[in-house]
């Protein structure tokens, strides 16, 4: 039987706890919101109320709902006047010791029946419960910001917490407009765990010299399809936020490479190079707008080399057909003439390994990144090897730049930019479903919701195929020698078997 929370406590009035009073007003239970800064709590109510104006402004809600909602907003400044709530929600500092320590105190306030959730996006749910006498009525109930518009929420049982606590929670989260989804205890829930192959691969793509941040940014927006690069991302959540999770959750899975942090985010948090509240991240802000550099320029060539296509490319019908359209001069044979430039499109090797296993002259070599078809992306992506002469990088970023769709040129990189990143996302999602911490369904619409990723990370695998990015993976971890990249087995199963990675055994 689940529980009518009519009476909720919320402690802290953050941004995260004034979210959270917010929406349990709007859901019809009385709140006290209580923090232990003097004031905070008015300060927090009287902003909620300025935004539930605005909202019947824009006819969003009746001057009548304010009203109510209003009149269920109550500030306190004592814990022992939340005696008569049913649920306390708290959303206080992230530390282990302060929370615990409060709710040991909430515990000999609150009913026996009433429930204990805590916000905390990071903390372990059965360490927080574990010195309490009831552990059963204590779960967790994370919620992401701004609370009213990201409308996701995960409820997340400790060991011993009973299922109808986590049953109620959720129906409360629906109350309150939100999608509920049911995590294991295990660092990072399933949103920041998901989370952590977008910023971390595009970080160690940068620290080995392939790409610049605002290129990486370019390349994952228009070849792939995110709203934000993960550098743009980074400046506006703020490195003080950001790589302490990056750590957190590295050193709470034992030191698990997937997760391996950057020292370029290190050093930027420890110079106060933050993001956009510093004026200052991985770009500049000038009145808040990022001061971003331009494309290079498309290279003026006198001449275009005949192109000779390998075999093995990736989607090589598709690059034949564009070759066509921009009115390249194609060979044909089965070996490349010595003034032609030869093309490559490996999935997850680099251009030098193709070149050389190949038997290619590596001088006239570029690789082109296909894992996407071409018609739906917004950009081309070429790769150099260390020896492609000068004339012939000019020549093939010219010719794929003939139509007017943008080209970025890298230095040589295993699996290019979008492959390595995709191909991370993926893996880590699929042995998420492996270690059971949530359901496939339940991991797509929480990172859906969460991440605001273009599709939820399975649905990538799905999208751009499980064996190509099991391919993609193999050979990076050939390229690269690091277990960072090593397949996880509900991956590797279903990639070999041709199955959906959405699939849910039987």
């Amino acid at each position: 039987m689940t529980m009518n929370f009519s009476k909720v406590g919320v402690l802290g009035a953050g941004a995260m706890g004034q979210g959270i009073a917010q929406l349990s007003a709007q859901a019809g239970s009385d709140v006290l919101l209580l923090d232990a800064r003097a004031g905070a709590a008015q300060v927090a109510i009287d902003a909620i109320e300025a935004q539930w104006r605005r909202m019947s402004e824009k006819g969003r809600a009746t001057p009548e709902q304010v009203k109510r909602w209003r009149s269920a907003l109550l500030a306190v400044d004592d814990i022992h006047a939340l005696a008569q709530c049913n649920l306390v929600i708290e959303a206080i500092v992230e530390d282990l010791d302060a929370k615990r320590v409060l709710f040991e105190q909430l515990e000999s306030v609150v009913a026996p029946d009433a429930v204990l959730a805590s916000n905390t996006s990071s903390l372990s749910i059965t360490a927080l419960a574990c010195s309490l006498r009831q552990p059963e009525r204590f779960c967790g109930f994370h919620f992401f910001n701004p609370v009213p518009l990201m409308k996701i929420v995960e409820v997340v049982p400790g060991l011993r917490t009973h299922s109808t606590v986590c049953e109620s929670l959720s129906g409360f989260a629906r109350k309150m407009g939100h999608t509920p989804v049911r995590a294991q205890d295990t660092p990072g829930f399933i949103v920041n765990h998901a989370g952590r192959g977008f910023g971390t691969e595009a970080l160690r793509i940068v620290s080995e010299g392939v790409a610049d941040f605002a290129t990486v940014d370019r390349i994952l927006r228009e070849q792939a399809g995110f709203r934000l690069g993960p550098f743009e991302l980074m400046d506006l959540t703020g490195l003080d936020v950001s790589h302490p999770v990056m750590e957190s959750i590295y050193h709470q899975f034992y030191e698990e490479p997937r997760f391996r942090p950057s020292v370029i985010t290190a050093q930027r948090l420890a110079a106060g190079v933050l993001g956009r509240k510093s004026g200052e991240g991985f770009y500049r802000y000038a009145d808040g707008a990022a001061q971003v550099p331009a494309d290079p320029p498309v290279p003026a060539i006198d001449w275009l080399p005949p192109v000779w296509v390998s075999p093995r490319a990736a989607r090589r019908a598709e690059i034949y057909q564009l070759l066509k359209n921009l009115g390249a001069s194609i060979e044909t044979g089965a070996t490349a003439s010595t003034k032609a430039l030869c093309l490559v499109a490996p999935l997850g090797f680099d251009v030098t390994t193709v070149a050389v296993v190949d038997g290619l002259d590596p001088a006239r070599t570029v690789g082109i990144d296909m894992l996407i078809e071409d018609a739906s992306t917004r950009r081309r992506v070429l790769a150099m090897n260390p020896a492609t002469r000068e004339d012939m990088r000019d020549a093939a970023h010219a010719l794929f730049a003939r139509d007017g769709k943008p080209v970025s040129v890298l230095r040589d990189s295993g699996g290019f930019v979008t492959q390595r990143v995709l191909a991370h996302i993926v893996n880590i999602a699929c042995d998420i479903c492996q270690q059971g911490i949530c359901s496939p369904a339940d991991l797509e619409m929480a990172v859906t919701l969460g991440l605001g990723y273009p599709l939820g990370p399975l649905a990538m695998g799905d999208r751009w195929g499980p064996s190509s990015i099991l391919e993609i993976l193999f050979n990076m971890q050939t390229v690269y020698g690091d277990t960072r990249y090593r397949p996880s087995p509900w991956l590797r199963r279903r990639g070999a078997l041709g199955l959906s990675l959405t699939h849910v055994e039987r």
